[in-house]
């Protein structure tokens, strides 16, 4: 009990020094998606605690995806009108990024010559977590892997993104948030807050309609 709710403890408190150290120091590679997995990692190896004792505690804060993907839907009730007047684009934007998302990892990972197993766990990597391992386990793949691909893929989209919108001068909230919220689902919204409330807003609404097109788009492709 008493390693369960230290190892609770524990990750906010990392979490919180890293988005400290990080508002200071703004590099990439200290970003607190990054740098909180790799200190707990790090603790981890070194009090030689197991994986199973650290989750023991660890997994109310997993366990809070699902509210907080819910929880979304409060600044969408505050941009209806805007969500809604630019609906056709929005769809179509996320349609076709959740559509080469799945075909590209279908493409890349059967190139690798990976095994069928590995292939379906890494195909819905562009779906937020829950949907992920609910797709990745009824096509055959092990869910255990198609979260880690998630979490690299939240992680990488969400550091990449930034200098992508910078580089291309992407200056429109709408596309801010599709860019964001279909490549890096619950992280990118995340990045798409700081942007701006409209950013967010479109990108918690890319990442929900990412995630039900990778739900039905998957088993088609796949035809299971």
């Amino acid at each position: 009990m008493m390693i369960a709710a230290a190892s609770l403890l524990i990750t906010v408190i990392v979490y919180i020094l890293a988005k400290k150290l990080h508002r200071h120091i703004p590099h990439m590679l200290l970003s607190p998606l990054i740098l909180t997995p790799a200190v707990l990692i790090l603790l981890l190896a070194v009090t030689q605690t197991s994986y199973a004792d650290y989750n023991a505690g660890a997994h109310w804060l997993s366990d809070m995806l699902g509210p907080a993907t819910i929880a979304f839907a409060i600044p969408l009730s505050r941009h209806y009108d805007l969500i809604k007047k630019h609906a056709a684009q929005i769809m179509i934007s996320v349609l076709t990024g959740s559509a080469a998302a799945v075909a590209s990892s279908l493409w890349l990972a059967k190139g690798l010559g990976l095994n069928e197993t590995i292939i379906y766990s890494l195909i819905p990597h562009s779906a937020t977590t829950p949907i992920a391992m609910n797709v990745s386990q009824s096509i055959g793949g092990i869910p255990t892997i198609t979260a880690v691909a998630v979490m690299v893929t939240g992680i990488f989209g969400s550091l990449i993104g930034p200098p992508i919108i910078q580089l291309f001068r992407i200056r429109n909230d709408v596309a801010r948030g599709v860019l964001l919220g279909t490549s890096a689902h619950g992280a990118g919204t995340s990045k798409a807050f700081e942007l701006g409330s409209i950013s967010g807003t479109v990108s918690s609404v890319s990442m929900i309609l990412a995630a039900m097109i990778t739900l039905f788009l998957t088993p088609l492709l796949l035809g299971h």
